[in-house]
């Protein structure tokens, strides 16, 4: 529908220099403006002006955009470089992964097949897993001489009601540990849920914190599950607490292959 005008008219008690129609007023003394504007068609309102933040909005060019970040991320590079100056060392890590959330044997896993990549050799040792096929030992077996898994868990200690039994397999599957962390052939060595044994006492702690501190110079340990003792915290050089924020097992949701095991 084609739209309307009408003549807004606006007094100025000097004359007016307005871009519409100007017209002698001699009654008021002065002069009226007429501006003719556009008038909401059918079709909907009066276009309005550009608000701030929005299209009309003049933050200055992309060009100058963009420069400001290139010099911003200019100067984080040479900040960054200067600091990577100063890491010079390179040694094996004591690394734990412990917290009430899950991924802890998952990320240990993803560091296993990391050094998989480079060619390291691999030794695992499984404290508490053992009486179930997982996916990651099955998987792991097709890198043939590269990795060593060893599942020496008996479950988990609510399945096998038996503390005595519990304690033996810990000492068997610890004294295997030790052999992998003397063996200057292994790279890495995964404990996976050495954790829970120690939280449980199976193991003495004094005695593993003793032997992880004098593991060979070179050599990557990684020691999982939940609860970790507060000696091994401060011994260990990287320490990671998975936190719970959801869980689909709370929602009815049973334990899955490929995501639990």
């Amino acid at each position: 529908m084609r739209s309307a005008n009408a003549n807004l008219s606006l007094s100025a008690l000097g004359g007016g220099e307005g871009r519409g129609e100007v017209g002698e007023n001699p009654g008021a003394g002065c002069c009226t403006t007429h501006l003719t504007l556009p008038l909401a068609d059918a079709t909907g309102p009066l276009p309005l002006p550009p608000q701030a933040g929005g299209e009309g909005k003049v933050s200055g060019s992309e060009e100058e955009v963009n420069r400001r970040h290139n010099e911003k991320m200019a100067r984080r590079k040479a900040a960054r470089d200067r600091m990577l100056a100063t890491k010079t060392e390179e040694r094996g890590l004591l690394i734990v992964h412990t917290g009430k959330g899950k991924g802890k044997s998952t990320a240990a896993f993803g560091m296993v097949l990391r050094c998989l990549g480079h060619g390291m050799r691999v030794g695992i040792v499984q404290f508490v897993k053992g009486v179930w096929s997982t996916g990651e030992r099955v998987a792991l077996e097709r890198f043939g001489d590269l990795v060593t898994c060893r599942a020496m868990g008996e479950g988990f200690t609510w399945d096998t009601q038996d503390r005595a039994r519990d304690i033996a397999a810990a000492r068997n599957a610890w004294e295997t540990a030790k052999v992998m962390i003397s063996d200057p052939s292994y790279r890495l060595v995964l404990l996976d849920e050495l954790n829970i044994v120690l939280r449980y006492d199976y193991l003495p702690i004094a005695e593993v914190v003793t032997v992880l501190k004098a593991k060979p110079r070179d050599l990557h340990i990684i020691v999982t599950g939940r609860n970790a003792r507060p000696e091994l915290v401060e011994v260990a050089d990287l320490v990671t607490e998975m936190t719970l924020v959801k869980h689909p097992f709370r929602a009815g949701v049973k334990a899955q292959p490929g995501i639990e095991f």
